[in-house]
């Protein structure tokens, strides 16, 4: 499995206890979606590497309690910590008609209500502040917040994402 065909599901941030037991925290809006999951990929070495969940246990604030099959014991699992967590892509929910994850919008041509096309989107910030696009507009970067207000609709099968700016913002950018 390559990382392509896989979102980020999370990390593990410590051992807990002497049986194998790992604090996972997930980095998805609604944690309750994967508390079924068989196995997922561990990021070792920039290499996923599959593991098989032996239990899940859902703890306060996007985080689990879990055990992989085969890791009994403290030393198996510590140099885990600190690793990311990798599930396919065709393990996300469905969603709504109106709704998208933010991997589907890299590759989208921006439009924008006054200006028209902006760009293509390169990547997404995804930053415990706000969540950002990241485009290039006239050889510079140029970070449009993704909030209601902004976005009004991503198109996903024609690959647009249209928007309305805040007056000013792009040119923060074009100004130095």
């Amino acid at each position: 499995m390559n990382k392509d065909n896989c979102f980020h599901l999370g990390h593990i941030a410590k051992v807990h206890g002497l049986q194998g037991e790992l604090m996972l925290v997930l980095d998805v809006d609604y944690p309750e979606d994967y508390e079924d999951i068989k196995h997922l990929f561990v990021e070792k070495n920039n290499r996923l590497i599959p593991f098989f969940v032996e239990h899940l246990v859902p703890q306060p604030n996007n985080r689990f309690l879990a055990k992989f099959e085969e890791y009994d014991h403290v030393d198996k699992v510590k140099d885990l910590v600190g690793s990311a967590l990798f599930l396919p892509l065709k393990d996300l929910p469905e969603l709504e008609e109106d709704q998208y994850y933010f991997h589907e919008l890299v590759g989208c041509q921006v439009i924008d209500e006054e200006r028209g096309e902006l760009g293509v989107v390169k990547v997404i910030y995804d930053l415990e502040t706000q969540d950002l696009i990241g485009m290039e507009y006239q050889e510079k970067e140029v970070l449009i917040p993704i909030q209601e207000g902004i976005i009004q609709k991503v198109d996903k099968a024609a690959k647009k994402v249209f928007c309305r700016l805040p007056e000013g913002l792009i040119d923060i950018y074009l100004n130095e």
